[in-house]
């Protein structure tokens, strides 16, 4: 049985001689050359896979009943948007028809303004428990929220990203903490209003979070910091340019995640501003590679389709809340054809399930296309199965974490389904995958394990009702005030 107490990370003090290899024994498992049977995973006590052996005796492995899968990342959340989820499906008065993504930002931005630290910590650990038991195993935390409800840094001035450092122990998620850098209103300097100045920072301030996180969290191998310029609309190219240099000097490698291209009036205000669309500007603008995710990324015209492709960068498809928003649908096949790179995250968390993320990006191809299997390769094969594989791949090169596969080297993540679920009985193989994404919505997930882990023990996470219990009394403060906007 799981422990009830939250998942503590392997840290300082911790005698790891004490400690012994963990094997697990798979009936049946998904590795990066295909299925696999009587799979043996041995993974060591900092929670890394350092064998893998199919078509072996179990010995004295634990035995894992069911189908495993290697745990999805999710590409990009914002943690306290999954307490607002539902409470803005309502015309603004005064809208009329033009109530859209803009509106709903207003009322967004509101929502924070009296978000608490403790508030904070609780809508991320019950978001993260969520996710967990779907089939998350990784999340990337776009984090915006730095300063107090008066725009004044608290006493410590990573107060915020603690909590979300915080609430994802709790939950034993692995986590890419992405803070992100603020700097305007919007184009043309615009001030900005109640809720933005929670978010703005001068650059060095913001170095100065990043680099005390990454030597706080530099020997946790479930932590890993990057960078996350909010977007070219909210921060110009020169604060832009020196981030990216004084980041870079800190973690050469470190994630960049930046939202692009998600509206129209993104695309068109750019242009006016800058006389370039901001795909294509950023493309010629900043180094753009496999360190950089551009989430959305929505309304790219044919050059900027292929100038991201070849440039290595991931883009970050979140098909639920760019739904919910209205914001359109990106030019999938013709990205996958430039040979793309790309993961899933659930964003704004109007659904918080991978499987949903992946089923609505083919089906709003097949409404546009008026074709199926769009994600297919031409060859032919599982919509289902490159779907999954992509967005492992994708993600795991985003979040700059060693997760995606179960391989030697990786994280020892992984998602055990169950095969006598209605919704899987009987299939197999990559069928299997396309029944998991295309036939239902209940949730075949049993068991998952995280870094080595068991947080997630029949549907049930061991901390949950603690977990709950804290975002409850956050909830009950937050829904007795008004929404602005």
């Amino acid at each position: 049985m799981l422990n009830a107490e939250p998942f503590s990370r392997i840290g300082k003090g911790v005698n790891l001689l004490h400690m012994t290899v963990q094997s697990y024994w798979c009936e049946r498992a998904l590795l990066p050359d295909g299925w696999a049977d009587a799979v043996l995973i041995e993974v060591d006590v900092a929670g890394n896979i350092i064998r893998v052996t199919s078509d072996t005796d179990a010995g004295n492995a634990d035995r894992i009943h069911g189908v495993v899968l290697p745990g999805m990342p999710n590409i990009h959340s914002h943690a306290f948007q999954r307490a607002a989820a539902g409470l803005t499906e309502r015309r603004v008065s005064g809208a009329g028809a033009d109530d859209s993504f803009w509106t709903w930002r207003e009322v967004m931005h509101g929502f924070v303004t009296g978000l608490t630290p403790e508030d904070n910590q609780a809508i991320a650990a019950q978001l993260y428990v969520e996710m967990l038991k779907a089939g998350y195993t990784a999340v990337g935390e776009f984090h915006y929220l730095h300063l107090d409800p008066d725009g004044e840094p608290y006493a410590d001035r990573a107060e915020m990203s603690h909590g979300i450092t915080g609430a994802a122990a709790q939950a034993g998620i692995g986590l890419t903490h992405l803070p992100v850098l603020y700097s305007v209103g919007g184009y043309g300097s615009v001030e900005p209003n109640d809720g933005q100045r929670r978010y703005i920072l001068e650059v060095e301030d913001f170095l100065n979070l990043v680099g005390g996180l990454i030597s706080i969290h530099k020997d946790d191998p479930q932590v890993r910091i990057g960078i996350a310029p909010h977007s070219v609309r909210q921060v110009p190219a020169e604060p832009l340019a020196a981030a990216l240099v004084g980041f870079t000097e800190l973690a050469p490698d470190g994630p960049i995640h930046i939202h692009a291209a998600e509206q129209v009036k993104d695309v068109d205000e750019h242009v006016t501003y800058a006389g370039d669309r901001p795909v294509a500007w950023l493309l010629d603008n900043a180094d753009v590679d496999g360190r950089w995710c551009l989430v959305h990324a929505t309304h790219l015209n044919a050059g900027e389709v292929s100038g991201l492709a070849q440039s290595g960068a991931v883009v970050g498809l979140c098909p639920t809340t760019e739904g919910n928003l209205g914001d359109g649908l990106f030019p999938f096949l013709e990205y996958l054809n430039a040979g793309g790179i790309w993961g899933v995250g659930s964003d704004s968390h109007v659904s918080v399930s991978p499987l949903e993320e992946l089923r609505w990006l083919e089906y709003g191809q097949r409404l546009i296309s008026r074709t199926r299997n769009i994600a297919a390769s031409d060859t032919g094969g599982s919509t289902g199965a490159r779907l999954f594989s992509d967005a492992l791949a994708g993600g795991a090169e985003a979040l700059g974490r060693p997760i995606g596969a179960i391989a030697t080297g990786k994280r020892a993540d992984l998602v055990v389904l169950d095969p006598e679920h209605p919704q899987l009985f009987g299939r197999s193989g990559d069928t299997l995958v396309d029944a998991l994404i295309f036939s239902g919505n209940a949730n075949p997930v049993k068991h998952v394990l995280c870094g080595g882990r068991w947080v997630i023990r029949s549907g049930r996470h061991g901390a949950e009702d603690q977990i709950a219990t804290a975002y409850r009394t956050a909830m009950t403060r937050l829904i007795a005030r008004p929404l602005k906007g």
